[in-house]
């Protein structure tokens, strides 16, 4: 395990260790937008994994995933729970990536940073790490901030077995400054908390989460699943655009001096015009700005598709 300056900062040097120019990465869309930063970022590049809401986002079948491998294939890239889809993988779709991974030797990079927010009655906390015959091909991201609600501590980790690749990313690691001492013991402190914290955290961002698929639901034209992990929602609106709806929601609309923000869907997929009237919500906040965020969101989807959207129609 190799200490990195948060989950960005691992996923970034585990491309750089294992990927080269022209090589590809097999990845879930949607996905963080930031992985095709870091892919790109090694000269490789992303054959994305298509997904889409009327399956839950659901991506693990083994003939899906296969299709995709190419000479060039160099790994497999997953987040589980998924950003920004909240898809917890079951162990037996879990197996079978790793499986798939081990067949065609490729490396299998899983985002784990939200594996302690799931919220059905699945058998544990959702890690790779327990199949022990992919260690050579394993690559493990966690992060501090994402575990622990703690935004501005940039505290991550980059885990494998693999002694080729540890070395690989050893040298990277000694090419930049260490994360702060400080931050370091703050974070070994975290981790010193027991099962009570992550039940309660559990407990509440279950309600949030219920509380807000509640609401999308009652929204005329809102197409949304319950997501069943991390703590996002991917929604689909009833608009033409939700980048250029996002837009206007900030710029012209406002409800009693107040309007929401959410993040648009398309930058979260690889293939171009997919998630356009999509977007991702974060349901970090208190139940009683929730639930104003969802009041204004109904409210400007109407406004918009009243005074916008019959506008253009004409």
């Amino acid at each position: 395990m190799l200490i990195t300056t948060g989950g960005s900062e691992a996923l970034m040097l585990a491309c750089l260790s294992i990927l080269d120019p022209y090589t590809e990465v097999i990845i879930p869309e949607p996905y963080y937008p930031n992985y095709t930063t870091f892919v790109h970022m090694a000269g490789g590049g992303i054959r994305a994994l298509p997904t889409n809401a009327e399956e839950g986002f659901r991506y693990a079948v083994r003939e899906r995933i296969e299709s995709l491998i190419t000479k060039n294939t160099r790994a497999i890239m997953i987040t589980n729970p998924g950003n920004p889809t909240g898809v917890v993988l079951t162990q037996e779709e879990m197996r079978m990536i790793a499986d798939v991974a081990k067949e065609h030797n490729l490396y299998l990079i899983s985002d784990e940073v939200y594996r302690e927010f799931c919220y059905g009655d699945g058998d544990g906390v959702p890690t790779m790490g327990r199949f022990r015959d992919i260690d050579e091909n394993l690559i493990i991201i966690d992060s501090v901030s994402k575990q622990f609600s703690a935004c501005g501590a940039r505290v991550g980790c980059v885990i494998t077995k693999n002694k080729e690749l540890q070395h690989a990313l050893l040298k990277f690691c000694q090419s930049r400054l260490a994360v702060a001492t400080i931050d370091q013991i703050g974070a070994t402190a975290l981790y010193t908390v027991d099962a009570d914290y992550y039940r309660k955290c559990r407990e509440e961002y279950r309600k949030r989460r219920d509380l807000v698929v509640e609401q999308l639901q009652k929204i005329p034209g809102v197409m949304v699943q319950k997501p069943m992990g991390a703590f996002y929602i991917m929604a689909g609106l009833p608009v033409d655009d939700a980048d250029k709806f996002q837009k206007w929601l900030l710029e012209e609309f406002d409800d009693n001096g107040d309007t929401v923000m959410f993040a648009p869907g398309a930058p979260f997929y690889e293939t171009p015009g997919k998630g356009i009237n999509e977007v991702r919500i974060a349901y970090v906040l208190e139940e009683e700005k929730l639930v104003r965020a969802m009041e204004l969101l109904e409210i400007g989807i109407r406004t918009y598709r009243k005074d916008i959207m019959k506008v253009q129609e004409i």
